[in-house]
């Protein structure tokens, strides 16, 4: 029983106690060093090359390191047979809420205008609304959007959540489907993008977006690069439509040295770090899936290719 590790060296390093801890009887082959391609049954993967798995003739159980598995699908030759788990794992899910939570207090209580006050020695108190008078809008209200949902709740802003199927969560405003999303943006003060990125989702966060929000709004993506059409968004900043941007994820990583972002005085640039996974409490939930797999058991939180997640 042999499963392939792809991802960084460092990676493999943090990982390999665990399993050995674990699962014993797992032989672990860190890539490039695969050995029998044959001979492995599962393959544990960050962003694999194009092709990768596809030769690995007896794969049984790809596993994703992360909760996103756009590159997965968007390599053709990914085995389409093969079965695909996406990690979700509580930890991460709370990270992820206290990104969120920091984000959107930042944007909320004026920090990046604070910022430029303190570099020009300004002493000012600027406006302040409370929490209960800030609406924020979470794009993607999954499982990670619901828990940050109730994180900001529990702050005491005024929150809604859009999704593509209706979801009934309580206290808080739903919106579903393309034909309630203006409605949603619309209201949407501060808007979070924790969206799956999907053929759907590609380039959502973009010029005509946002122009449905309110002018002045701001945004936080911790999702996917390949949400954000960067041109669109600097442009917005330009003529004042946003008045911010937190950004953790980008469409080249790492963000390149000589990109607009890093030097704009309305964005934050943080490097993709949002919900960085955590071996403790992450392999159990990934060797779980093994064992599930071993005994004909539902694997848990397999991937619905035709829906992107």
């Amino acid at each position: 029983m042999a499963l392939l590790f792809r991802s960084s060296p460092e990676s493999a390093a943090r990982w390999q106690p665990h399993f050995a801890r674990l699962m014993p009887e797992l032989e672990v082959r860190v890539w490039p060093e695969v050995g029998d391609c044959a001979a492995i049954d599962y393959a544990l993967v960050w962003q694999p090359e194009p092709g990768l798995l596809a030769s690995l003739p007896n794969l049984k159980l790809i596993m994703n390191l992360g909760a996103g598995v756009d590159h997965l699908l968007a390599d053709p030759t990914t085995p389409r047979h093969v079965p695909i788990v996406r990690l979700v794992d509580p930890y991460m899910t709370e990270a992820m809420s206290e990104y969120v939570a920091l984000q959107v207090l930042r944007l909320h209580r004026r920090d990046l205008d604070y910022a430029a006050q303190q570099r020009d020695r300004v002493w000012w108190e600027l406006d302040q609304k409370n929490a209960a008078e800030r609406r924020v809008g979470i794009l993607g209200f999954g499982v990670l959007g619901q828990d940050a949902g109730r994180k900001l709740q529990a702050l005491g802003f005024d929150l809604a959540g859009w999704s593509r199927g209706a979801k009934a969560v309580p206290g808080v405003a739903t919106y579903a489907g393309a034909a309630e999303l203006p409605a949603f943006l619309g209201r949407s003060e501060i808007l979070v993008c924790l969206l799956p990125l999907t053929r759907e989702t590609e380039g959502i966060l973009d010029r005509r977006l946002f122009s449905q929000l309110p002018r002045g709004a701001a945004l936080v993506n911790a999702a996917r690069g390949g949400h954000l059409v960067d041109a669109d968004l600097l442009a917005a900043l330009g003529t004042g439509q946003l008045s911010a941007a937190v950004l953790d994820a980008f469409r080249d990583e790492p963000l390149p040295p000589d990109h607009p972002f890093w030097s704009h005085p309305r964005i934050v640039v943080t490097p993709h770090i949002a919900a960085l996974t955590n071996p403790p409490t992450a392999a159990p939930i990934l060797l779980d899936n093994i064992r599930r797999l071993r005994e004909g058991r539902p694997l848990e939180n397999q991937v619905d290719p035709a829906r992107g997640y």
